[in-house]
This record gives C-alpha cells, sequence and structure tokens, in this order.
C-alpha cells in the first residue's frame, strides 16, 4: 500500500473516530439548513420548495457501497414514500452529472425526486464527515432524524414517514 493511501485511510479514521457520535450529526430539532443546488437536469432546487412536505436528504457518493445500500432501502420503500407524498433529495458530494447518471440508471424512485450536485454548500452546513448520511426533515423544515453514517433500513425509513407525515391536508404539493 502506498503512502499516500495509508493517509488516506489513517485520515479517515481520525475522521470517524472523532465523529462516531452524535457531535458530528444535526440534533433533532433543530431547523434544516437551508440550500439551493443544481440537479443533474441543470434545474435549481431548494430545500424550502418543499415546505410543508416531509423530506428525505441522502448525501452521498456513487463510489460508495454503503451509499448503494441505502440507496437500494430507499428504493424499497418508494411505493410507501410516493403514497406520502415525500420527497426523496439525492444530493451527490463531489460526483460528476455523468458519473451520477449512470449511478442511478439502476435505481428506481416511484417518488417525487431530484439527483443534485453538492457544490460544497451542504457538505459543510450538514457537518458530513461520514457517508451516507440520511436526514429526515419534518414539513416544517425540521430535522428529525440523522443517521450520521448508520444503516438505515426500508422499515426504518417508512416508520419514520409515519411518525412525521403531516395530516393530509395540509401537505404541499
Amino acid at each position: 500500500m502506498n503512502f499516500g493511501k495509508r493517509v488516506f485511510i489513517f485520515s479517515i479514521f481520525v475522521i470517524s473516530v472523532i465523529c462516531s457520535g452524535p457531535a458530528c450529526a444535526l440534533e433533532a430539532g433543530e431547523a434544516a439548513p437551508d440550500f439551493s443546488l443544481q440537479s443533474i437536469t441543470g434545474e435549481q432546487v431548494s430545500l424550502s420548495d418543499f415546505k410543508g412536505r416531509v423530506v428525505l436528504l441522502k448525501l452521498a457518493t456513487t463510489w460508495c457501497p454503503t451509499c448503494k445500500q441505502l440507496s437500494a432501502e430507499i428504493s424499497r420503500a418508494g411505493d410507501d414514500l410516493a403514497a406520502n407524498n415525500v420527497v426523496f433529495l439525492d444530493v451527490f458530494v463531489r460526483d460528476s452529472v455523468a458519473t451520477v447518471e449512470e449511478y442511478l440508471a439502476e435505481m428506481d424512485y416511484p417518488m417525487t425526486f431530484h439527483a443534485l450536485l453538492d457544490d460544497g454548500q451542504v457538505s459543510d452546513d450538514y457537518n458530513v464527515y461520514l457517508i451516507p448520511r440520511l436526514l429526515l426533515v419534518d414539513a416544517d423544515q425540521v430535522v428529525r432524524f440523522d443517521s450520521a453514517g448508520g444503516n438505515v433500513s426500508a422499515e426504518d425509513i417508512k416508520a419514520m414517514v409515519r411518525q412525521y407525515q403531516p395530516p393530509a391536508a395540509e401537505q404541499g404539493s
């Protein structure tokens, strides 16, 4: 193993140890930092565009195997998420449009979905040191869950959505 690779692995280890607890996560009850990013289709998408709806916010990369597993769990929960008017914002950290398009060719998301390219804003605002990160943002744009790099199943996702879903009459479009 070359020196550069060892330094990189050691750095990831140190960051993982330092940020292994909730110190690097957003606390439940905190306002979700708003952002506006470009989607892979060229449109500007902001978190605040979806006030009134539950938002699943995933921060990940295309090359991370655990990120791909989380995408599969979200896809498994997809029909339930669509039925509950949930928005899924998949924020790709340091990936190109072409790489994201190739990655998404294998995915099927029936809910409202946007693939976004992080320009560093979300990584900074959400203290992204471990990936994948999955956050559930409620209809009032408050963080209700932050996985902080932990595993989340389709059943976990469905249960959280049911818990924080606003009454149907209050949901935005």
